[in-house]
């Protein structure tokens, strides 16, 4: 029996320096992280986020400068490779509805003050 209660002090002390470690001593530390560098399915939900705001909001300006965020890519672009990864994780039908109406909504758009 006292074996046993020796080996959980040693393991909870080994826990405990550990968390202290990691969270005192060398924390990680995040240095100008943006959405581009997130993996591909990050990335779609993030769209996907953009997305929903959109269809809340209606402001479709908007939703591009949200989308410029995740490279230099157009924003139909952007969305195009968020429908193609919503189709093979897959996502629910309705934020694939979401997504496509996005699609739709900026195959007509133009920046603001650009001429047509």
């Amino acid at each position: 029996m006292r074996r046993w209660f020796w080996f959980f002090i040693v393991v909870l002390l080994g826990v405990a320096a550990g968390l202290y470690y990691g969270w005192v001593i060398n924390p990680v530390k995040y240095v100008d992280s943006t959405p581009a560098k997130l993996r591909s399915d990050y990335q779609t939900d993030y769209i996907l986020m953009v997305a929903e705001a959109y269809q809340a909001e209606g402001d479709l300006d908007l939703a591009a400068r949200r989308l410029a965020v995740l490279g230099d890519s157009p924003p139909t672009e952007v969305v195009r490779q968020a429908m193609i990864v919503a189709a093979q994780i897959p996502y629910a039908d309705s934020d694939q509805d979401l997504l496509s109406q996005l699609a739709s909504a900026l195959q007509t758009w133009s920046p603001e003050g650009a001429q047509p």
